[in-house]
């Protein structure tokens, strides 16, 4: 069951009014920013590839005991997303620990710039998720940690300043 709440761990601003549904929506961002700009999202990629996880990422993604102080590999994509205009609307950070990337799974490090809610809700709507809200150097960020099919994975989005403008 997907969890939508605005947490803002070590901090006391909260965030616009209007950015908290986006930050709690359900389902596809991708689908949601589409239909707010009136278009496909384009994606610029800035990094793909293997990167250590991060104590904290090893958290997030709720691995426990001793992988926690083990080095774990995972695919890491960062990109900006843009809505309408040349500004970029979303930063995000997509982590897939290599041993969620097994069968069908491996086409996620083969993504390029196709944005990933076009491959995690294909068939459903919702996936089960937790998800954590903060505010960060970037902006308003939502991390949200996906089951999915048993896979578990870390999408980080944080809404950029030209995004804010058009709330």
């Amino acid at each position: 069951m997907p969890s939508s709440y605005v947490h803002t761990a070590h901090s006391k601003i909260r965030p616009p009014i209007a950015l908290i549904p986006w930050l709690n929506a359900e389902g596809s961002l991708t689908a949601v920013l589409e239909k707010k700009a009136g278009q496909p999202l384009r994606v610029e990629r800035s990094f793909e590839g293997y990167r250590l996880l991060t104590l904290a990422q090893k958290q997030q993604l709720d691995i426990k005991g001793a992988q926690l102080n083990r080095p774990m590999l995972a695919w890491v994509r960062e990109s900006l997303l843009y809505g309408n205009d040349e500004q970029a609307w979303v930063q995000a950070q997509s982590i897939f620990p290599l041993p969620s990337l097994q069968g069908q799974a491996r086409r996620l490090q083969h993504l390029k710039a196709t944005p990933i809610g076009y491959v995690l809700f294909k068939r459903r709507r919702t996936l089960p998720s937790q998800r954590f809200i903060a505010h960060t150097d970037s902006g308003w960020q939502r991390q949200t940690r996906y089951n999915w099919y048993g896979r578990k994975i870390l999408i980080s989005e944080a809404f950029l300043p030209a995004f804010l403008l058009r709330l």
